[in-house]
């Protein structure tokens, strides 16, 4: 969202940070409204343009010979400054796992199951990798010393839609600003599977919440996110990592609960019982899931590396003040324990 108001931003800059936010959130909104079926024709083609962009870009950069090559120290500092900088990237890549299901439900019950995986697995880790090398890339173009660096310069001036606009702009004249507002476009595909799960996981919560149109709760989450957003615009690379990180902390919670309760308890996917789902008094009560929560957070306070807040152990995992950031593999390990413990007892005292 934030970066597409940047590219925006790049191309004019009378255009506020603010103005594109609800640009692009406006036009999410109208594309969720209409379901699954357009939501999913949407994604299915919206990746072609986008790249398309990203190979100019890629040849754009490549050409003018501007790559700079950083070599890495090694030392207590670089390590904690890769456990944090992973810890962002775990907490984008893993983002799908909690609303993967909304979309792998429209599989043919006879698809094979691996065939799902592999596909979902493709499909995020090429385009992951593919991205996060080249925005590295282009960025090592911000420390050149030639007394005029337009990259910094661009950075500087709109983020990193500034620093495209540096490769894009002075080489390709006007179709470099085409190629800029397709980029600034394309963060649509991206926020349409979000705040259109964003209404299922809320009908989920209660009979009374399905009883609410899902327009409602897609028109709630637009103006929560765009409220986050339009403050954050200013402060873009604090609150990213700081939002990533969190991301990465209650995703590897969760996980640490689900995949110990797949694995252990129900012993794969035979001990699901899909027809109980809406029937509370046959499901867990939830108490050993939501204990174990709670001991996946002191696992992320003990490990997490903000600048408002280091723990103990992520001290020891880098370079004083900050450390390295373990907060998400400390959350799964204290979560995936404490269920394993938890659990038995449950299962035990309510016999489901």
């Amino acid at each position: 969202m934030i970066v597409g108001a940047q590219l925006i931003n790049a191309v004019n800059s009378n255009v506020p940070g603010f103005a594109g936010i609800i640009i692009i959130a406006v036009c999410t909104f109208i594309i969720t409204l209409f379901g699954y079926k357009v939501v999913h024709a949407y994604e299915y083609w919206s990746w072609i343009p986008t790249f398309i962009v990203f190979m100019i870009v890629l040849g754009v950069f490549a050409h003018s010979g501007d790559f700079v090559n950083l070599p890495m120290g090694v030392g207590t500092s670089e390590l904690g400054g890769v456990l944090s900088f992973g810890s962002t990237v775990y907490g984008f890549a893993t983002g799908w796992t909690s609303y993967a299901a909304d979309y792998t439900v429209y599989q043919p019950s006879n698809r094979s199951r691996r065939k799902v995986f592999l596909s979902t697995w493709i499909g995020l880790i090429l385009p992951l990798l593919f991205t996060e090398m080249l925005g590295v890339a282009v960025m090592t173009a911000t420390s050149l010393n030639d007394g005029n660096n337009i990259y910094q310069a661009g950075y500087d001036a709109a983020g990193t839609g500034g620093l495209l606009g540096a490769v894009l702009f002075p080489r390709l004249g006007g179709f470099g600003k085409f190629c800029v507002v397709i980029l600034a476009l394309s963060i649509i595909a991206n926020n349409c599977p979000n705040i259109y799960s964003v209404a299922l996981t809320l009908q989920v919560l209660g009979r009374w919440t399905q009883r609410v149109p899902r327009f409602i709760w897609t028109f709630l989450g637009t103006c929560v996110y765009i409220a986050i957003s339009i403050p954050g615009y200013s402060n873009f690379e604090a609150v990213l990592e700081n939002f990533m990180n969190f991301i990465a902390y209650w995703l590897a919670i969760y996980e640490g609960i689900a995949l110990t309760d797949h694995f252990v308890f129900k012993r794969g996917f035979s001990g699901y019982r899909p027809e109980t789902y809406d029937q509370p008094k046959k499901l867990p009560p939830g108490i050993a899931a939501v204990l174990a929560f709670c001991c996946g957070i002191a696992g992320m306070v003990t490990g997490m590396s903000q600048q408002w807040w280091v723990g103990p152990i992520a001290l020891r995992a880098g370079e004083a003040p900050y450390g390295g950031d373990v907060g998400f593999e400390l959350g799964f390990a204290f979560a995936a324990v404490g269920y394993l413990i938890l659990r038995p007892i449950e299962l035990k005292i309510f016999k489901r």
